[in-house]
């Protein structure tokens, strides 16, 4: 039977919105708030409404064998982030326990760990240091993780000069290479580009198989399912699924499809999806004709409305097309304009449209997931399940068949068929 790694009994963390954290408050600070407290209870008042509790996880049990590739995926704010700062020791649970042996590395956000001021070959020895290890150690695995990272220009710059994808090069290159027995990683490799995706996920690959284990938290669910030998699905801070990849997302992603829209606005622009730098106002997919129902035979049209709120920044939207089955039909972002390039966007409201030609799409239900992105790099806002829509049949390109359509798309392409032989 294999050792356990980590065990998980029925955790829960809770935040209290609205209010600083205990430990940030002074004795001033204390006494006043009891007595505003006491007055409002006086005055039969209700309570502060900017205190609202929130539990980021109840009751989440389960456990890890030593040698796992454990995933772990669900929509934004079910609680992945969180568990992964209880099993790093970041943030305490609130109940229940963790238990986690051997040395854990950890990934958890760009540039976690990391010093500012001092240089890539400083942060080196620096992480090394927190997660355990000698000089001697880390000096015997310098090499591997410099050309890893291939930053060796940039090795004595201070890291605060380094783009984010350099900033993960490294950060990445330092938590798989220092050999830590729990590598645990969140969904940091989506800054990076396909090269810098793949190599990691093969190094996560090479770390299992020398018997350490796996967290990995990401939305990309074909990577999960090639490289994790089991799935969890987190909901609402609480614990949905536990079991093999192939049957976990593919529930998963049944559900989230369920969930989208043909069109959602947001008209307030304080309420609207995005952080400080962008907003969503509308997204909508619809057809391009007349026609209520969008059949393969019809062209779409999607539109996003979106505030951009950084002065001077260049920024487009991202698509993916998404099936039931997890597969992505394709990926569009506008092309690139030179013209502009160095010009960047006004801080306002934009309005993006993709066209789709028709007879491209099969049958069946697709959701749209959604990016906004800066400078073609840095993802500042992704919803996976922003909108969704059904493509009905189009009987007359069928003609006798009558069986299954395989596949993913199916564009009308031109065809020719001539005699070549003589008439006899």
């Amino acid at each position: 039977m294999s050792a356990i790694a980590i065990r998980a009994t029925r955790l829960g963390k809770r935040y209290r919105l609205g209010q600083h954290h205990d430990a940030y408050l002074t004795l001033r600070d204390t006494i006043a708030a009891g007595l505003g407290s006491l007055g409002r209870r006086l005055r039969g008042q209700r309570p502060d409404d900017r205190s609202t509790i929130i539990w980021a996880l109840r009751d989440v049990s389960f456990q890890v064998e030593a040698g796992e590739i454990l995933g772990i995926i669900g929509p934004n704010g079910s609680g992945k982030s969180t568990l992964l700062k209880i099993l790093s020791r970041v943030t305490p649970p609130t109940t229940g326990s963790a238990t986690v042996r051997g040395r854990a590395g950890s990934l958890l956000e760009v540039g976690t760990g990391f010093h500012p001021e001092l240089t890539g070959r400083e942060n080196t020895y620096l992480n090394g240091a927190v997660l355990g290890m000698s000089r001697a150690e880390i000096r015997a695995r310098f090499d591997a993780i410099v050309a890893f990272a291939e930053l060796e220009r940039f090795l004595d710059t201070p890291v605060k000069r380094y783009s984010t994808g350099m900033y993960m090069r490294l950060a990445f290159a330092v938590a798989a290479h220092l050999q830590p027995d729990i590598l645990i990683v969140d969904e940091v490799l989506a800054v990076g580009d396909a090269a810098f995706q793949k190599k990691c996920l093969g190094t996560m690959e090479g770390v299992a198989q020398q018997g350490r284990t796996v967290l990995f938290v990401s939305h990309n669910m074909a990577a999960v399912q090639s490289l994790c030998t089991r799935v969890l699905w987190l909901q609402d801070g609480r614990l949905m699924e536990d079991g093999p990849p192939a049957a976990v997302v593919g529930n998963y992603l049944r559900t989230i499809t369920s969930q989208g829209a043909q069109e959602q606005t947001w008209p307030d622009l304080d309420r609207a999806p995005g952080n400080h730098q962008v907003r969503l106002r509308r997204a909508a997919v619809q057809a391009a004709t007349p026609d209520r129902v969008i059949t393969m035979r019809t062209p779409i049209v999607m539109e996003f409305d979106f505030w951009n709120l950084l002065e001077g920044a260049q920024l487009e939207i991202n698509i993916q097309l998404v099936t039931d089955q997890g597969i992505v039909a394709f990926a569009s972002s506008p092309a690139p304009d030179p013209s502009s390039a160095d010009v960047g966007m006004t801080a306002g409201l934009y309005r993006s449209r993709c066209h789709i030609p028709a007879d491209l799409l099969l049958p069946g239900r697709y959701r749209v997931v959604v990016s906004i992105i800066k400078d073609q790099y840095h993802i500042l806002y992704q919803d996976e399940a922003l909108l969704s829509f059904e493509v009905h049949d189009a009987p007359e390109l069928r003609g006798g068949w009558y069986g299954e359509m395989v596949g993913v798309v199916r564009p009308l392409l031109k065809w020719t068929t001539e005699r070549i032989d003589a008439a006899r």
